[in-house]
């Protein structure tokens, strides 16, 4: 059965062109969402296996977003990852607070960085 998974992005083009490339490599996008609320709707609706948020959602806080699906949605912090155009150095220490699995920097995004990021916070 394909990997269930939720994008949370503020930008349409990067959800459209992260949609394909994941289906295209074995994922199932169940949902995407350009805000918190929406996010918070779709987890509850669609129940992704895993959750793609972006860091910067415009003036939302990914970190925020992220907060609130794992205490809202009941979303498990082992099923978030936070994406960004920006390093994993620029945001280090908010990432290893926050209850998300893991960073994976969006020129680097596909399923199997997706599975492995899986794989290594189980």
């Amino acid at each position: 059965m394909a990997l269930r998974c939720m994008i949370v992005d503020d930008s349409p083009r990067f959800l459209a062109a992260a949609r394909g490339l994941l289906e295209r490599e074995g994922l199932l996008v169940v949902a995407v969402a350009t805000n918190g609320a929406d996010a918070i709707r779709y987890a509850a609706e669609a129940g992704p296996d895993v959750t793609l948020v972006d860091i910067n959602l415009g003036e939302q806080s990914g970190f925020d977003v992220v907060r609130r699906l794992t205490r809202e949605a009941g979303l498990a912090p082992s099923t978030v990852i936070l994406i960004s155009t920006h390093a994993e150095e620029d945001y280090a220490e908010l990432i290893a607070a926050s209850p998300a699995a893991g960073f994976l920097p969006k020129t680097r995004l596909s399923a199997g960085a997706v599975r492995d990021l899986l794989g290594s916070s189980a």
